[in-house]
């Protein structure tokens, strides 16, 4: 076989492949994202003695917000 009709066969996989390791990064994005606004608010909740965990449920739900959007806009310019 060729190289020409090796790469010419290997280009549907490699678009598969691209857009695996694209949306998978989008998946660590919220998930670094959602636990980043988590993170700060079990801290303020820690520096205010809070027992119940308001800020931390609070900007946790924020993160989950900023998460999608973000990932809604990327796929939305990616097409």
């Amino acid at each position: 076989m060729a190289k020409q009709d090796f790469d010419k066969e290997s280009a549907p996989l490699k678009k598969e492949r691209n857009a695996y390791v694209y949306y998978t990064g989008l998946g660590f994005q919220m998930i670094a994202t959602i636990g980043i606004f988590a993170f700060i608010g079990y801290k303020i909740d820690l520096a205010k003695k809070g027992e119940v965990g308001i800020y931390t449920a609070i900007l946790s739900l924020i993160g989950v917000c900023v998460s999608l959007v973000g990932t809604i806009w990327s796929v939305i310019k990616k097409k």
